[in-house]
């Protein structure tokens, strides 16, 4: 997905460079004036013809060049790991665990559960069927095998540093019985004295705060060309915002979560004294 933001964005500053129209680029590889708007936003996969194509259109010659961004779009059409659980990914996640996977900074504030990279397995199982009462047993254990799988990125050799404030509400809301609520509490204490990941929580004693939106996460890329995003996740949909006055508002809220939530520290003792009263 990354690849392809940044391949579209390359494309689409060559052909202004130029001067020449959507319209005529798609003209020249046989397509839509949508398809290159469409292709300059990432949001579709590259043919290697049409990419070849729209370099000698936009003048690009150099075969240094040439074949840096051929290999850019070899790289963004092969499929990520996520595609083999694409029979339970609802059709607007994938691009958000493309975008995840590639971050350097993930920021999160949650309110209604535990984050899902911070979710051990028998509250993710919770959480899952009970927003999914219907699904058969196979479908929850797919979905649940996806959230694990997930998580790794925290622990992989490209590790994005991963700063979350959980509201207090998140840990006094159950999923699953007591035993699995003091596993889960258990974890966020341990998984939060990892060199990357910074845990706040936001107590029911500071009252209102900054987070009177709800949920959000922000995306940080180590591309420079990739701007800053905010995710919003719907219950059919998701959306997106990398206009740089959205991001500033939500980038200026989360701010002021993180300093008006007690510190890292102060954050585990809260969640000790939570599990010692569950």
């Amino acid at each position: 997905m990354v690849r392809r933001i940044l391949l579209g964005s390359q494309l689409r500053r060559l052909r202004e460079s130029r001067g020449i129209t959507r319209e005529a680029a798609g003209y020249s590889i046989r397509a839509s004036e949508s398809k290159i708007s469409r292709m300059e936003l990432g949001r579709v996969s590259f043919k290697a013809r049409d990419v070849e194509d729209l370099l000698t259109l936009y003048g690009v010659i150099d075969e240094t060049e040439r074949a840096s961004l051929l290999g850019l779009a070899k790289e963004a059409n092969v499929a990520g790991w996520w595609h083999s659980y694409g029979d339970v990914l609802p059709s607007w996640f994938p691009t958000y665990v493309g975008l995840e996977g590639a971050a350097s900074l993930i920021r999160v504030y949650e309110v209604q559960f535990v984050h899902g990279l911070l979710q051990t397995e028998g509250y993710a199982h919770a959480v899952i069927s009970r927003g999914m009462p219907d699904a058969p047993k196979s479908e929850i254990e797919r979905r649940v095998a996806l959230r694990l799988e997930r998580q790794k990125v925290l622990v992989s050799e490209r590790a994005p540093r991963f700063h979350v404030v959980l509201d207090e509400a998140a840990l006094r809301r159950p999923y699953g019985d007591r035993a699995e609520m003091r596993v889960q509490l258990s974890h966020l204490i341990e998984i939060s004295e990892q060199p990357n990941v910074t845990l706040q929580i936001m107590p029911f004693s500071f009252g209102g705060h900054a987070g009177e939106s709800g949920a959000f996460t922000m995306l940080r890329f180590p591309e420079s060309d990739l701007s800053d995003l905010v995710y919003l996740e719907q219950l059919t949909s998701a959306l997106y915002l990398d206009k740089p006055e959205e991001v500033a508002q939500y980038e200026r809220v989360l701010e002021r979560l993180q300093q008006d939530s007690p510190g890292p520290a102060e954050s585990r003792d809260l969640l000790r004294g939570l599990l010692q009263l569950s």
